[in-house]
């Protein structure tokens, strides 16, 4: 790691940035799409939350393995395969004909962004030392924060032009991106006991805002989506 330049350290942090912001993107995108979903798939007022709250459940529920195996197997061939399960969901979410795909295409989406958050939070600490590491999560918070509120803004964009399939394709373009500068940019990296004792907790959470975090504050709902099994 001491060999990795200075300067592609923060280019690689780019690429990650770039990851993070299609997160924040897709966390908030599809709330405009709903009343427009609603209509073309006879989607109730449950289905629709189901859209919403699968993408979530999964979300939380995949952080710390995606954590524990990037530590195993390696934190930037496991992005690699999860900015792939992204823009494959993406496309699936696009696709989908019925209430049941779209869910279980937001449900793999929710796991695609587990993995993706909880690796760039760990790649960063062991990109970064202690004293350029604040600057760097500033920087990876920020995009998070980004493209959240550019979601709504965009969807209802695209849904004014296109079909509401557009605002899961949109994900496609940024997600191969991030693909491209992640194999180039950013070295493999395994779990190091001893990096991980030096790291405050706080530096592999993520954002405050982020979509895990408001996972646990979601309404209970008992009823799955109709036409969950078609």
């Amino acid at each position: 790691m001491v060999a990795f330049e200075n300067t592609h350290r923060w280019y690689a942090l780019a690429a990650l940035a770039l990851c993070t912001v299609v997160i924040g993107l897709d966390s908030t995108v599809l709330s405009v799409a709903l009343p427009t979903l609603a209509r073309d798939l006879g989607a109730t007022t449950a289905d629709l939350q189901w859209f919403t709250t699968s993408y979530l459940l999964v979300l939380a529920a995949a952080l710390l393995p995606a954590g524990m195996l990037g530590d195993r197997f390696g934190r930037r061939r496991l992005l690699l395969i999860a900015l792939v399960i992204f823009g494959g969901a993406s496309a699936a979410c696009a696709l989908a004909g019925t209430i049941g795909q779209l869910v279980t295409a937001r449900a793999a989406l929710g796991l695609g962004s587990a993995v993706i958050m909880s690796l760039i939070g760990a790649i960063l600490t062991v990109l970064f030392d202690e004293r350029e590491r604040p600057r760097a999560l500033t920087i990876w918070i920020t995009a998070n924060a980004l493209g959240i509120p550019i979601g709504p803004l965009l969807g209802g964009w695209l849904l004014d032009h296109f079909h509401w399939g557009s605002v899961f394709l949109i994900n496609l373009p940024i997600v191969a991106l991030g693909l491209i500068a992640v194999a180039v940019l950013v070295p493999e990296s395994y779990g190091d006991r001893a990096r991980a004792s030096t790291c405050p907790a706080s530096c592999c959470r993520p954002p405050a805002w982020s979509p895990s975090r408001t996972a646990s504050s979601m309404p209970g709902n008992t009823a799955g989506p109709r036409g969950a099994l078609h």
